[in-house]
């Protein structure tokens, strides 16, 4: 059975209670957005360390994963991947949990679908869930980790398209696009690799975890699968960083080539134009005695005819050469 509340607008709580086992029941509250309001009732419900409180407010941002005991609960940080607002750039989503023997309290900033997923389900039919047969705060949060981790991999889907897409563009020799088609991978993959980067430490610790009548080993069955989960994701995201180095270098060399091929044609444009630029110079100089050709009836065109082979001449020792 799951008894479900709505405290306020921003806080939710459910109770998952399996009556085959008397006596037991955990409480899942949630607050999107929390601020003032919401740290206050959480002030006055629980003893949680004002610390971690303030920490938990929506106003304040940590910067990177955190986790720390108390004799009462368990304060733990985490960011995971999301994408912002549809723009294909991934940001980093922040929840906060308080990890009690009976009880967890999560605080988000709502963007995290998974957990509002999750959360939609264990109040609808919380009946299938493990957190109702076992009645444990441990296998709850297993619970909420294992979707947030799950719907990571739309991370790595999305990346994968990604690479296909900029490949064809690389190979269609659309630099412009393909530049800024890798950057945005490139960044995106960074930022990944910076949120998830000591989610594996974290869980470890987790597979220590006890909890009331559960046996150890299952508790570590199941957070060894959450860490297995975990390091596949970052072995795809290594493989992904990879193919985007390895594509980024083949479009540089695309560039470099066509570069290349626009410096060769430059220069033996130069060149071939060289002899005309000379002949064009000496005859004009203004000096009338002497200069061949100047009161020749046909003087113009036996210039032009000099100029003609000397341009031939270059084309025929740039064929010789191979360089054209």
């Amino acid at each position: 059975m799951t008894q479900k509340k709505i405290i306020s607008k921003n806080i939710q709580k459910i109770i998952i209670d399996n009556p085959a086992t008397p006596g037991g029941e955990v409480t899942w509250i949630d607050i999107a957005n929390a601020r003032k309001a919401e740290i206050e009732y959480l002030r006055k419900k629980f003893n949680f360390n004002l610390a971690h409180l303030q920490a938990s407010s929506s106003r304040a941002t940590a910067q990177r994963t955190a986790i720390e005991c108390t004799d009462e609960y368990i304060f733990l940080i985490l960011h995971f991947p999301v994408f912002e607002n549809g723009d294909g750039n991934i940001i980093s989503a922040e929840i906060e949990f308080f990890i009690g023997e009976n009880y967890i309290v999560t605080l988000h900033n709502n963007n995290l679908k998974a957990l509002n997923r999750f959360f939609n389900l264990c109040k609808k039919d919380g009946n299938s869930t493990l957190s109702y047969e076992f009645e444990s705060s441990a296998i709850l949060l297993y619970e909420i980790l294992d979707k947030l981790m799950i719907d990571c991999n739309e991370i790595l889907d999305k990346n994968s398209i990604n690479i296909a897409n900029l490949e064809q563009v690389i190979f269609e020799q659309k630099s412009r696009r393909a530049v800024s088609e890798i950057l945005l991978l490139r960044r995106n993959i960074i930022n990944t690799r910076k949120i998830m980067l000591n989610h594996k430490n974290i869980i470890k610790r987790f597979s220590k975890f006890e909890s009331g009548n559960i046996p150890e080993h299952k508790i570590r069955k199941y957070y060894n699968s959450l860490l297995e989960n975990s390091k596949r994701f970052w072995e795809n995201l290594e493989i992904q960083k990879e193919m985007v180095e390895i594509l980024n270098n083949t479009n540089e060399s695309l560039l470099n080539n066509r570069l290349n091929d626009i410096m060769k044609t430059l220069t033996i444009f130069s060149v071939i134009v060289f002899p005309l630029t000379l002949l064009a110079a000496i005859f004009g100089m203004n000096t009338m005695n002497g200069m061949p050709f100047i009161h020749s009836t046909n003087g113009f065109w036996i210039i032009m005819s000099m100029m003609m082979v000397g341009c031939t001449g270059m084309l025929i020792i740039f064929a010789k050469k191979k360089w054209l």
